[in-house]
């Protein structure tokens, strides 16, 4: 196999069958699965899908606190303050930090400093080594099997892929798991050397993992509590919560549930099932079709209306010297496929509406 088919481990039931078609696995496979790579009991080096979901678990009482708070006295700026850091804050955080930077590099830092400040200006709950190695995979093996989140698998199949399927392999010899960790070297996650790699099972080491997490989760806990006590941190987590769920199913909707639901003059990239979506498009700026199309760009809000706000920030940094180089496709995007896209469409209505002019004549 190929090192992008070999880099993430194989889950116990296969990503293909003998005829090298897509295993769908059952319920019970896939929970069985997902237990096993979280249970750490059984070997350290399920540290990393373990700490990722015990993080969202850490948030739950939050979740409850925020739920009660609104029940006593319902407050509709808290519940417009937890939608707006869930939904837009994490949300646009998610695209320009782990889509576009971690995994595409469509743009690069001037310093490290503005690396550090765009990591951390939310609450940190994706370990970039879950998301950044198998969304290279998943670009190269988008629904074919193979894909970590491949919607065709159905819902639970994407929604627990970040332990059932993303995890790199723990077997990797030492020049693929070099390819692995240089995958992440742009993100100033440490790599572990081989032979920790070997101990762990992964490219970021646990302690520096933990550290880099919980102390930027310990700077804005405190930052929202100065600022609005316990009923404004609740509402920012409560939001926090929504969002560290509600990502998970992203790929299982943003790849039409597996189905081919493209619609021409929006949709432009029929390689895949990708879609464009109103929702995630204006609240992340996850014009994901468009991606699709042009995973490289720092910006994926090509046509009008589709607003792109990863995009905005990304620019922002550019203009005041936090970004040093960007990519951006639009133009390519419009001289390549739209415009031919409303070339033709001018043609044939034109064709349509001569026999009718004719027959008045």
């Amino acid at each position: 196999m190929s090192f992008i088919e070999n880099v993430l481990a194989t889950p116990g039931y296969g990503w293909k069958d003998s005829n090298g078609l897509l295993v769908k696995p059952t319920v019970k496979q896939l929970l069985t699965e997902f237990f096993r790579r979280i249970n750490i009991m059984k070997s350290r080096k399920n540290w990393l899908p373990f700490f990722a979901w015990f993080n969202v678990l850490l948030l739950l009482p939050f979740f409850f606190i925020f739920i009660v708070q609104q029940a006593q006295d319902f407050n509709v700026w808290y519940l417009l303050v937890g939608f707006v850091y869930g939904m837009i804050f994490m949300g646009t955080h998610g695209t320009i930090w782990y889509h576009r930077y971690g995994t595409h590099q469509a743009y690069s830092f001037s310093n490290k400093f503005w690396r550090f400040f765009t990591a951390n200006i939310v609450f940190k709950m994706i370990p970039e080594e879950i998301y950044v190695v198998s969304h290279h995979v998943h670009h190269s093996l988008s629904d074919q099997p193979g894909d970590p989140y491949n919607a065709e698998g159905g819902f639970l199949y994407c929604f627990l892929a970040d332990a059932n399927h993303q995890p790199i392999a723990k077997d990797l010899s030492e020049e693929d798991y070099n390819k692995a960790a240089a995958m992440m070297s742009h993100t100033g996650v440490k790599a572990n050397s081989y032979a920790q790699y070997l101990k762990w099972g992964s490219i970021a080491h646990p302690l520096n993992t933990a550290v880099a997490t919980y102390g930027n989760w310990a700077f804005w806990m405190a930052v929202f509590y100065a600022i609005g006590g316990i009923h404004l941190l609740a509402a920012i987590l409560c939001g926090t919560f929504i969002w560290a769920v509600g990502v998970r199913t992203f790929n299982y909707e943003g790849h039409a549930k597996g189905e081919l639901k493209q619609v021409p003059g929006f949709d432009y990239n029929a390689k895949d099932k990708s879609i464009n979506q109103w929702w995630p498009g204006i609240v992340a700026g996850e014009w994901h079709n468009n991606h699709h199309l042009y995973p490289a760009s720092a910006r994926s809000g090509f046509l009008p209306g589709q607003i792109d706000f990863a995009w905005y920030y990304i620019w922002t940094l550019k203009l005041i010297g936090g970004v040093s180089t960007v990519r951006d496709s639009r133009k390519q995007f419009l001289e390549t496929y739209r415009k031919p896209y409303l070339e033709e469409q001018e043609r044939l209505k034109a064709v349509v509406e001569k026999p009718a002019t004719v027959a008045i004549k």
